[in-house]
């Protein structure tokens, strides 16, 4: 890859700088080109998941979908440039450990459990029941 900083000559940091800065400009349009492309494609893989779905397990196009949209991220690599930084860059974390992946969890549990103790999201999730149970319906009569 890219040699280290001390063995090139005086000045090179700022052509390595000027260069991730464009490449940080390329790989933000080719992230934001993908990200474009997915809203609908996942949508639309979505539906198709559920409408295809068999024994009340979804289909696998969604989750298809996902896999090919973490492997274009890793090939994106985004931030990959911090590592040319001249010095030791600290990456601070100031979510921790945590990403939103947690927070839709913990989300997620609280919708739970109101659920299960009745409350206004029980009568919300019984009417989305009906409404998979007749698009499932409507895929088995066609």
């Amino acid at each position: 890859m890219n040699e280290p900083l001390e063995e090139k000559e005086p000045g090179a940091e700022r052509w390595v700088l000027l260069r991730d800065l464009g490449v940080l400009q390329v790989k933000l349009v080719v992230d934001g080109l993908r990200d474009l492309v997915l809203v609908p494609l996942s949508l639309i893989a979505g539906v198709i998941s559920l409408a295809l779905s068999k024994d009340n397990l979804p289909g696998p196009q969604f989750y298809q979908l996902l896999a090919w949209g973490k492997q274009s991220e890793v090939w994106i690599n985004l931030f990959g440039a911090v590592n040319n930084s001249p010095e030791k860059i600290e990456q601070a974390t100031p979510f921790g450990n945590q990403d939103i992946d947690d927070i839709v969890g913990r989300l997620e549990s609280f919708v739970v459990d109101e659920v299960k103790r009745g409350g206004v999201t029980t009568q919300a999730k019984e009417r989305l029941d009906k409404i998979l149970d007749a698009v499932q319906r409507n895929k088995s009569a066609g």
